[in-house]
């Protein structure tokens, strides 16, 4: 049987630092969970939304059969959860509701539902649980009432300088390079009203300058995001659930923007992916005006198949949840016809799934603008470019775990 640290399959690829890469320090973290969250059981009623959430896994045979054998299949494989049952994983849970993540050089974990349900949600019965569209509305409950407790000022119990946990302490600082964003040292937790007024913290104003501001064909990051993914010649609909996850526009846009997903058919699109030390904003790529702006709700922990429980699972699915996740869709007419419309598709994994809209249809906008952000976090995002526009990008397959993400409003690719 597997145990935490001695086979293969456990070394799970975890990109952008969100969870840590090596098994053992996440059956630790959950160890630790359970304990403090027994501890406090008694002590105070479970907030409303978990006590829904097992209602509704309760009630629903289906649900609770599905639940119950992931839960039993990962146990199985030597897995250490932290629970056995779905009223103990609750337990967990409902504790969640009032954590704030602390800071680690080396054992950094921003996701704690993530790392509860890490191996559950790809086991067989796991894949179909994680796509109940009633157990991610209730996911999305959830997730609100975190997001609330985050935004909130009792969430700064770890905004200060202590170390090793402190976002302030020096290991931290230079780990996140506080000297390039807005805050003042002197005043209480650095001037930010939360953990999540922290983790969206803006950069002070010339600290990312925009590559060629007056060149429509010089295209900018529009997030501090590594490289994940180029892709020529995309289609309207294809099979975004299978090993390769070739992208799919009419699902990354949906069935009724089916006429703007033609738009991009034959086009490019190019992928990358935020880490839990960085930047958590969005700015536009190009100048221009928005003619699109929308929230589209999908899943929060579904895997592809075809990644299976090996290494690469969590992270190799990036490309298939543009199509069915949790995201925000702004398209921007650029100010160069040439270059036409661009679709920014920031997508939402986890629980950094709060994605918040800025730019309005409507609005117009200066290439390196902000036009929105991940609460809590941040995830993957993607452009996607119509037929012919783009002549090249600056970054170039293979793409490998180590690569450091492209800088805010630098540079990504060339218009023709």
């Amino acid at each position: 049987m597997a145990t935490g640290s001695d086979t293969m399959i456990d070394e799970r690829r975890r990109l952008g630092g969100w969870l840590p890469s090596r098994e053992a320090a996440l059956a630790t973290f959950r160890k630790n969970l359970a304990a403090r969250a027994r501890e406090r059981a008694g002590g105070a009623p479970r907030a409303s939304v978990v006590q829904e959430l097992a209602a509704l896994v309760n009630d629903d045979p289906v649900l609770r059969m599905d639940l119950a054998r992931a839960i039993d299949d990962a146990s199985s494989a030597g897995y250490e959860l932290g629970y056995s049952t779905i009223d103990e994983l609750m337990l967990l849970v409902d504790y969640v509701m009032t954590y704030a993540p602390p800071f680690s050089e080396s054992s950094l974990i921003i996701c704690p539902l993530n790392a509860l349900l890490d191996w559950p949600m790809c086991m067989p019965s796991g894949y179909s649980l994680f796509r109940d569209p009633a157990f991610n509305a209730q996911l999305k409950r959830v997730l609100g009432v975190w997001c609330g407790f985050l935004s909130g000022p009792y969430s700064r119990s770890h905004l200060n300088t202590a170390s090793p946990d402190g976002w302030f302490c020096p290991e931290a600082v230079k780990k996140i390079g506080m000297p390039d964003f807005e805050c003042d040292p002197q005043q209480p937790f650095w001037g930010f009203a939360s953990w999540n007024d922290f983790f969206t913290r803006r950069f002070l104003p010339d600290a990312r300058p925009v590559a060629s501001p007056a060149d429509d064909k010089t295209i900018i990051s529009a997030c501090e995001a590594s490289p994940y993914n180029v892709q020529q010649d995309v289609r309207l609909h294809d099979r975004f659930w299978i090993k390769s996850q070739p992208y799919s526009l009419q699902d990354m846009f949906t069935a009724c923007q089916r006429d703007l997903a033609q738009r991009f058919v034959g086009g490019s699109v190019y992928q990358a992916f935020l880490s839990a030390y960085n930047y958590h904003r969005w700015h536009a790529p190009v100048s221009g005006t928005i003619s699109k702006a929308y929230h589209i709700d999908g899943t929060y922990y579904s895997d592809a198949e075809s990644e299976g429980i090996d290494p690469g699972g969590l992270n190799d699915s990036q490309g298939y949840i543009t199509a069915i996740a949790t995201r925000a869709v702004i398209v921007i007419d650029c100010d160069d016809p040439k270059v036409g419309q661009v679709g920014c598709v920031f997508v939402g994994m986890a629980e950094v799934s709060s994605c918040v809209i800025e730019a309005l249809p409507g609005q117009r906008v200066r290439k390196g603008e902000e036009i929105g952000y991940f609460q809590f976090g941040g995830s993957t995002c993607c452009l996607v470019f119509e037929p012919g526009v783009i002549k090249s990008f600056v970054a170039q397959a293979p793409f490998r775990d180590g690569t450091p993400p492209l800088k805010l409003n630098t540079h990504v690719a060339m218009a023709r």
